[in-house]
């Protein structure tokens, strides 16, 4: 059978401990006997990162917004810690965060269902997509340490110098500051790219935030959403059938539960991140959830929403077998594939990928599964592989489908 050929290069980036060696196994078992597979490679593994004082990332963002698609392994980002552990000059940064704010873009992430992994809430029957936005918060925030008998005050100066002052508290004991920002470009681009993909996608979108207490900041989000849905979407989705609408983040919470789920739930930054762990918890595990950042200008970067899997590694490192569920690093894969099969107008490409996930999930509801997946399975016969046992029985279901 003829590989199937590409016509651009994906953006590459490979990561740390546990998923990398999925990385590679996936690459020499699902791709690469099928695919003439294209890519620009970078290396984002802690070790090169502290070699290059982390410029591999950057290039690796700037070369995600030339080719407009990139597939990402999960990464360290390290704590004290880890700069013992690999003998770091810096504690480097997230370099999830450092590419999601190069491509100023928002995250969506949605469960990956299959027969037999039941969710914690009977009535969720279908999955839901938590769209995070990607900038600012807390993770851009600058915090402080403040002695007893001191006043803080947010300043903020204008062109002319002029200052405007606020209290934010006249100290008596020790506490602590934090001061957070966003803009309103970034904020706008959250909603515009939150809006298009509900669009894609024919989805309800939700957004939620906290104005009622936050009267400035979060109410600024609502706002801005608000106005850019009236002025360029509103029509779009009258048309498409689908809706939106703001609410309190409690209300959506209570909403969220009580629902059978098929919507897109909008975040801001820290929001999302916590609840898209809820919600892929929920489902099922982290392993089992489908991430991508979509920028405005219409890049996108997939990738797995879990962590490197240290203890799997520690044990890997010993010469013993593991069994990892790679699903999620999978669908970074195929999510990647199938937009540049789109992108390039790959029919070839895109049915791969489709077949790809078809397979794996089949393998899964056929019983046959890795230890993590087991332990969520409600099945009666399952039977335990490792992870590269795992890769091996999907590739004998793609085979089938591609032959």
């Amino acid at each position: 059978m003829a590989k199937i050929q590409m016509k651009t290069p994906l953006v590459e980036m490979d990561g740390d401990e546990m998923t990398r060696i999925i990385w590679k196994m996936i690459k020499d078992i699902l791709l690469l006997p099928y695919i003439d597979l294209k890519t620009e490679y970078y290396d984002l593994g802690l070790e090169h990162r502290e070699a290059t004082k982390d410029q591999v990332t950057f290039d690796s963002a700037e070369a995600t917004k030339k080719y407009g698609v990139a597939v990402k392994c999960a990464t360290i980002t390290p704590n004290a810690e880890r700069v013992k552990e690999y003998n770091l000059t810096e504690m480097w940064k997230s370099p999830n965060g450092t590419i999601r704010a190069i491509l100023d873009g928002t995250v969506f992430r949605t469960p990956i269902l299959v027969k037999g992994i039941t969710p914690f809430i009977p009535s969720w029957k279908k999955p839901i997509t938590i769209a995070r936005h990607a900038y600012g918060d807390v993770y851009k925030n600058t915090e402080m340490v403040v002695p007893a008998d001191c006043k803080a005050e947010l300043v903020v100066t204008d062109a002319n110098g002029v200052e405007t002052r606020s209290l934010i508290h006249d100290f008596k004991t020790p506490g602590i500051i934090q001061g957070l920002h966003n803009l309103d470009k970034s904020i706008s681009s959250f909603a515009r790219a939150c809006f298009n993909f509900a669009l894609d996608q024919k989805k309800d979108i939700w957004f939620a935030t906290k104005d009622t207490i936050s009267k400035k900041y979060d109410h600024r989000f609502k706002d801005i959403f608000n106005e850019i849905f009236e002025a360029e979407y509103k029509d779009k989705f009258k048309e498409a059938g689908i809706e939106y609408f703001y609410t309190l983040i409690d209300d959506a919470v209570a909403r969220v539960v009580r629902s059978e789920g098929g919507y897109i739930w909008a975040c801001k930054n820290y929001d999302g991140d916590v609840m898209s762990d809820m919600v892929a918890t929920a489902f099922g595990s982290l392993a089992m959830m489908t991430s991508v950042l979509v920028s405005p200008d219409g890049v996108y970067e997939y990738e797995a929403a879990h962590g490197t899997v240290q203890r799997h590694y520690y044990k890997h490192l010993k010469g013993e077998k593991t069994s990892t569920n790679s699903m999620a690093t999978l669908f970074a894969w195929t999510g990647a594939l199938r937009k540049r099969g789109e992108l390039d107008n790959l029919p070839e490409l895109i049915d791969f990928a489709d077949k790809l996930e078809k397979a794996s999930i089949e393998t899964i509801e056929d019983g046959v599964m890795t230890g993590d997946l087991a332990a969520l399975s409600s099945l009666d016969n399952i039977t335990k592989v490792d992870t590269e046992a795992f890769l091996t029985e999907i590739a004998k279901r793609l085979d089938k489908k591609m032959a």
